[in-house]
């Protein structure tokens, strides 16, 4: 071997070692805080940084926990056998102070991003079980969130949302509830692609609340034993609440008894409603024997918002509606473009949509 092939290996030997040294600390970097029963999660979290993992060993866990770190995985070992329900003795912290169990949060100027909560149950808090504002590309999976006095999972101010596998049961309000905002009045935000898809929503006021977004997706879901299984609202701010699909959802027996609201009539047997939305697609869906007399009680169901917006410019499409009260399909609106075919059911209102 000449010199210079010896001094050229030589070289290349120092390069590839150099790289190597530089990329060890970012795997490193990488740390799994393990939480045990009787031990803090909260306290865990606060020591994580970007790309950290909080793994939570079986049991019960009595605390509320706030997430302001981007890029953290807090996960539980499974739903079944990882639980974290109120500490009625410390209201300290924002969001034990709330009423929540799990507080995801950012700014709309510095949202955090990347979260993921899996593998959990969040049971019996106040308000929320989980509540999310000021998150990018925020998954939640494989949780349960149970017997919550308002939402079960619910997220405002935010985008890119992911939603799946969750459990969502005997919440207060709304099972699983997505808005634009809260607290302020305003026209629908682009959600840029928000997923609500494989979750299981039973015995909540509504199974699926979508409250003034755009650009989202309701998929594969199963809903049953709600007084209303998906409900898409929309009012007369601009831009409305559309440009959405809500498709191949298993929809049956939402029958239970809500009483009216301030805002809303009685709740009882309603599957799909659409109100005061323009653009969405209501396709392929199951929808079966959700029955009540409620002025929104029926199968998929398109009636005026109580401010007065139309839907317009909606597809009812493909969908197997049957055995639902007081009808299968029901416009209630007067709004134009509103199509409906390609359905199989029995009863609609007008008649001959069937």
């Amino acid at each position: 071997m000449t010199k210079r092939q010896m001094a050229y290996l030589a070289c290349t030997a120092a390069v590839v070692a150099s790289g190597l040294g530089a990329a060890a600390p970012s795997a490193d970097h990488l740390t799994v805080h393990r939480v045990s029963p009787g031990e803090s999660i909260q306290k865990a979290v606060n020591s994580a940084r970007p790309g950290d993992t909080v793994l939570l060993s079986p049991g019960t866990y009595h605390e509320s926990v706030s997430v302001t770190v981007s890029n953290l995985t807090l996960r539980g070992s499974d739903a079944r056998s990882t639980v974290i329900v109120p500490n009625t003795a410390d209201k300290s912290g924002t969001c034990a102070k709330a009423g929540n169990g799990i507080c995801v949060t950012g700014t709309e100027r510095k949202p955090v991003t990347g979260v993921t909560v899996s593998s959990l149950t969040l049971s019996g808090f106040a308000k929320q079980g989980l509540w999310a504002s000021g998150t990018d590309r925020l998954t939640v999976r494989d949780v349960t969130s149970q017997k919550n006095g308002q939402w079960g999972i619910a997220q405002e101010r935010s985008v890119r949302g992911v939603f799946r596998h969750n459990i969502v049961r005997n919440n207060g309000d709304a099972g699983l509830f997505v808005s634009n905002t809260v607290d302020t009045e305003e026209g629908a935000r682009d959600a840029k692609g928000t997923v609500i898809s494989h979750n299981l929503v039973s015995g909540n006021r509504i199974g699926v609340t979508v409250r003034r977004l755009r650009n989202l997706s309701v998929d594969h879901n199963e809903a049953t034993g709600n007084c209303t299984a998906v409900f898409v609202v929309g009012d007369e701010n601009k831009p409305r609440v559309g440009a959405l699909s809500v498709d191949h959802n298993y929809v049956h027996g939402n029958n239970k008894y809500c009483a009216k609201t301030p805002r809303l009539p009685f709740l009882q047997g309603s599957g799909i409603v659409l109100t005061g939305a323009e653009d969405t697609r209501v396709t392929k869906n199951r929808v079966e024997d959700n029955v009540g007399n409620s002025p929104l009680s029926g199968g998929i169901v398109l009636f005026k918002s109580f401010v007065g917006a139309q839907n317009r410019n909606n597809v009812i499409r493909d969908n197997v509606v049957l055995r639902n009260g007081a009808a299968d399909l029901a416009n209630r609106d007067t709004g134009k473009g509103n199509s409906f075919r390609g359905n199989r059911c029995a009863v609609s209102q007008p008649a001959g949509m069937c």
